[in-house]
């Protein structure tokens, strides 16, 4: 990873970019199609996983999901993507849902990869041999595209970015950090700007026009920055951040439909 992180390590920075909640209890269990599951990504840290596995030959969906959410608040949504094909695997950060340990930009970007290892060794193990796709909604957009960008296509078959921002510093300011005063303007830490210009699998951008957080033109610049020759922009009209699943829900279903798809119909 050439970009450090670290710079955002800070009290002032991680209070306003991380919201780890825990996860409610009832909602934990494993059974046929669901496994809870832990991933270490320290000697004494682990996060935690929800995969919920319909067919071996479904693309694999590995989701990292906003900063203000949990791998739970996607029970309801799973099933409806295994209706479109598709097994749905979102992963917690450390500190959210089961996991432990605290939360932080550069931990952020590392266990993507332990994350990544992990859950591809299981589905490996059980017989899932469909195409392995990131896929990251908001905050998640950072480690999702590490992954594509690091790993390329030989292990990540396709890239999924749903309301994913370009660049870290106007994020952060508008969050309302003091990036002048932290020394960290001009400076992307982060660099999904950079990295997706090395994306070249098939890629899927979704993004609400009327998002007020993360602006539709994060979108456009990600896109155009995209390597790939297969990427396709989907703009959700009459949406914002928060409700673009509720207003898009078609839209993003079939668009993530037609990419799974086709990759698996692909050698």
């Amino acid at each position: 990873m050439e970009f450090d992180c670290s710079a955002l390590d800070r009290p002032e920075v991680l209070n306003l970019l991380f919201h780890p909640r825990p996860e409610p209890a009832a909602s934990t269990s494993v059974h046929e199609r669901r496994h809870d599951v832990w991933i270490p990504v320290d000697p004494s840290v682990g996060v935690g996983g929800r995969l919920h596995l319909y067919d071996p030959s479904f693309a694999n969906v590995l989701f990292f999901h906003g900063n203000g959410e949990i791998v739970a608040d996607y029970d309801d949504m799973a099933p409806v993507y295994g209706r479109v094909g598709v097994n749905f695997c979102p992963v917690d950060y450390r500190g959210y849902g089961r996991s432990n340990g605290v939360p932080s930009c550069s931990t952020l970007m590392r266990d993507a990869h332990a994350v990544m290892d992990f859950v591809s060794g299981y589905l490996a193990e059980r017989g899932y041999t469909g195409p392995m796709v990131v896929m990251g909604r908001s905050l998640g957009s950072a480690p999702a595209v590490e992954l594509a960008a690091a790993r390329g296509p030989s292990a990540v078959r396709g890239l999924v970015i749903e309301s994913g921002f370009a660049h870290s510093v106007p994020l952060l300011r508008r969050l309302g950090i003091d990036v002048e005063g932290l020394g960290l303007s001009g400076k992307d830490v982060v660099g999904n700007y950079v990295k997706m210009r090395r994306v070249v699998q098939p890629t899927l951008i979704i993004h609400a026009e009327l998002d007020r957080i993360i602006p539709f033109s994060d979108a456009l610049e990600l896109y155009d920055a995209c390597g790939a020759a297969d990427k396709r922009l989907v703009r959700i009209a009459d949406a914002g951040h928060n409700d673009i699943l509720n207003r898009g829900m078609t839209q993003i279903l079939a668009a993530v439909k037609s990419l799974t798809d086709r990759l698996r119909e692909s050698p």
